[in-house]
Parts: structure tokens; sequence; C-alpha cells
């Protein structure tokens, strides 16, 4: 096929009954990515509705209901991000693995776009991925074959107990996956000099902020 619009024309006509064919979608837009390795990056999200995790920080909660959005086809999600120049598409909730995946990744693949997805890997691994944040909770356990695919561990820093939780996930990974701590927004001004302290002394980790909205990107 020559085109993303000949691709999707192929696509099959969404089948309530086939998971992944059809998702809850709180929002999708065309942005840079903010936070972790592929910072700076031109990016299309996808947030899938629906997340179990409950972070008392959230500062998506609007996210966690799937019942509360719209369902879109694959078709409708590939031909979105397809309209804009970038070819990198971010999948991410909610938590995005309470859903079948593998449908969606393959659309976007054959489409030619990039796929990452951001998870607190909390729910068994679907989709085919070019990269993997998983970024774990403490409400809600991190299932140890995520973080062994990841590419990224991203702990959110709430406070000093943080550190040591997220060494004992950066055991669980891969030896060639990249390390960040990122201070939780409303936290950052607390807890921004202590991470800067803490990855001095632990240099195999990174800081990873949340530079979008430092420069107002939505």
């Amino acid at each position: 096929m020559s085109t993303v619009s000949d691709f999707i024309s192929l696509l099959p006509t969404p089948d309530t009954a086939a998971p992944g064919t059809i998702l809850p979608v709180m929002e999708q837009f065309y942005t840079i990515q903010g936070e972790g390795f592929n910072t700076g990056r031109a990016a299309y999200f996808i947030r899938l509705g629906g997340c179990d995790v409950g972070c008392v920080w959230c500062d998506v909660k609007e996210s966690w209901d799937a019942d509360a959005h719209p369902r879109q086809a694959l078709a409708e999600l590939v031909a979105a991000a397809a309209v804009h120049p970038g070819r990198n598409v971010v999948i991410t909730g909610g938590e995005p693995l309470m859903h079948d995946c593998g449908p969606l990744t393959r659309a976007l693949r054959a489409a030619g776009f990039q796929t990452w997805i951001e998870t607190s890997g909390a729910h068994p691994l679907s989709g085919s991925w070019d990269w993997i944040c998983v970024s774990p909770k403490k409400f809600k356990a991190p299932r140890p074959d995520v973080l062994a695919q990841a590419d990224e561990l991203k702990i959110i820093v709430f406070n000093d107990s943080d550190f040591g939780w997220a060494e004992e996930r950066a055991a669980q990974v891969p030896a060639a996956c990249r390390l960040y701590l990122q201070p939780e927004w409303s936290r950052a001004a607390r807890m921004t000099p202590a991470l800067i302290e803490y990855v001095k002394t632990n240099p195999r980790w990174q800081v990873s902020l949340q530079t979008h909205k430092y420069l107002d990107i939505p």
C-alpha cells in the first residue's frame, strides 16, 4: 500500500466483541514529549480511559472511569495521528494495559508509526512496542514480567522513602534499562533538591522533569 490512507481503508470494521478494536479515548493530541528518555521529541498522544491504580496525586483522575469516555475504532485513531508529520505515538492513560493494545499497535506500526507506551506495569503487557516506559506506583504493585521488558524505568518521587522503593524496582529491570527519577509536580519545590543530590550520589539514575509543564506545552 502506498499511503497511510490506503492502509486505513483496509482496517477491519470495528467488532465490539473483539478486544482492542474499539477503545475508550479520553483525549488525543500532537505535542512534544515532556518526560523521560524521549523528552523533546514530537509525538502524538492517545490517552486511553480506565485506571485501577489510584494514585492520590494523579493529575488526570478524569481518565479513571473508562465508561466516561467515547470509544473509537482503530481506523479513527490511526487517521487522526496521520494528520501530523511526526511518526511517534505514545499510548498512555489512565492505565493503557487495562486494554488489549495488540490491535492498536499493529495498526499503528503498519501505518509507519513508532509505538511508545507509558504504563504502571500493573497489568500484563500487550501490544508491539518500540519503547516501553514503566512508571510503577506503590498503589498497585507492578508485575515483574512487565518490569523485565522495560526500556525506561521512571519513578515519581513524592517523599524521601521513594528513593529506596526506586532501587527495589531498579533491581527488577534489564541492565540496559534507562533509570529516571522525576519529582511529583505538586512536591517539586520540596523534592527536587533531594532528588538532585541522590542522582549525584547514585549516577546510574538520571533526573526527569515535566518540561512540558515548565514550558506550558499541552
